[in-house]
């Protein structure tokens, strides 16, 4: 099954540290369970119109949790860390600086 760009990136991991890793060219966005690292990079270069220097993807575990005296478990996800070119940006977090 062919995912489409819209449908291989969820959202963006807004977090006090990816706001300092965007210093660095390094953006976290939550991906489709079934998306490798090709279908990431298209993605965000299509999305955004950058150009993608690296793509690293980590299988995340989800939490169990306890309602009471039931358990139940958080469902996996993927996350994705793309580092861009120099002199490349995505502007998440340029909106907020002069809050």
């Amino acid at each position: 099954m062919s995912l489409d760009s819209t449908q291989v990136l969820v959202k963006p991991i807004v977090s006090e540290k990816s706001y300092l890793e965007s210093d660095m060219n390094k953006y976290r966005f939550v991906v489709a369970n079934s998306a490798n690292k090709i279908q990431i990079r298209q993605a965000v270069e299509e999305l955004f119109g950058v150009k993608v220097k690296s793509v690293n993807v980590s299988n995340m575990h989800g939490k169990n949790k306890r309602f009471g005296r039931f358990t139940s478990k958080k469902a996996d996800w993927k996350k994705a860390v793309v580092t861009l070119n120099d002199g490349e940006s995505i502007d998440f977090f340029e909106r907020f600086e002069n809050v």
